[in-house]
């Protein structure tokens, strides 16, 4: 018995695997193009497809089964036509893993959003960014304006413009692009913070609270600089501070989780007994709004 199983077992093998391969791939098709235009248009010509198929297999017509085998060639080229944009999208996401993509890659654009945070913060231009990490801000990016464009520091300087439409809100960066601005990011909870603490400040901590990402935030008022990760808040960063902690973050040159009560510090939140987020009284803004 035992034998027969496993003779069956090892001629019949391929068959499972194939079927599982295909639900694999034709899954992940689905989910990628769940919400689209691309997966009407898909659906509507599979219906069509397998409604000509049934009805040419059951009523034996066979000018109609030729016609189906003869276009499906051609109905391949059509897809791809059709999916262009999604296909493209969808190589660039997988040029763009992390995997693929190089420590030197990301250290430049380190470099890039250091030098774009401290201009905003010598303008006086209020900004927030989120710089996405292993869990995507998918959710967040749909409530703002889409903009899918590659990173640059007049981008950012032109999105945060006081004057300009976008300008409020927060700022979705994916790897070495800027993914959508105007976002509307979850506020914080919390109820043991500093009462000066504005609502990008609120924002971030929101944000970091509900994925990993790291939070950028420019204080309008003050012009401070601070870092959001983990539901922690790092204020009033130099420049050469918010570089070693964003590469800390990103590139996890270090381990920023060794040591909490040092983190606590760099943070200015107080141990667990208190955790209000305090800053010096003349750090702190007049209007917290604007922060």
């Amino acid at each position: 018995m035992l034998e027969a199983i496993g003779s069956f077992v090892g001629q019949h093998w391929r068959t499972p695997l194939e079927i599982g391969i295909l639900a694999v791939v034709l899954y992940y098709i689905y989910i990628y193009l769940r919400g689209t235009h691309g997966a009407r248009i898909l659906i509507g010509l599979a219906l069509i497809f397998l409604t000509l198929t049934f009805i040419s297999q059951v009523f034996n017509l066979e000018v109609i089964g030729w016609i189906i085998r003869s276009l499906s060639v051609f109905l391949a080229i059509a897809l791809v036509v059709i999916f262009q944009p999604e296909l493209r999208r969808a190589l660039t996401d997988l040029g763009s893993h992390p995997f693929f993509t190089s420590a030197f890659e990301k250290r430049e654009t380190i470099e890039d959003i250091t030098d774009t945070v401290f201009e905003l913060s010598s303008k006086g231009f209020g900004a927030l960014l989120a710089v996405e990490r292993e869990i995507g801000l998918q959710p967040f990016t749909e409530t703002g304006v889409q903009i899918d464009a590659d990173y640059s520091k007049e981008l950012v300087l032109t999105i945060f413009q006081p004057k300009t439409v976008l300008h409020d809100g927060g700022m979705v960066v994916r790897n070495d692009r800027v993914v959508a601005a105007a976002c509307i990011f979850p506020l914080t909870q919390r109820e043991d913070l500093d009462r000066n603490l504005g609502l990008r400040h609120r924002a971030a901590l929101g944000l970091s609270e509900q994925s990993d990402s790291v939070a950028i935030v420019v204080s309008e008022e003050t012009g401070q600089v601070s870092i959001c990760h983990s539901g922690l808040l790092e204020r009033n960063l130099s420049v050469d501070k918010f570089r070693r902690r964003l590469s800390q973050l990103l590139l996890h040159d270090d381990d920023q989780r060794s040591n909490p009560e040092k983190l606590e510090t760099q943070a200015h939140v107080r141990p667990a007994r208190d955790r209000s987020v305090v800053s010096d009284p003349a750090e702190r803004p007049e209007n917290p709004l604007a922060s």
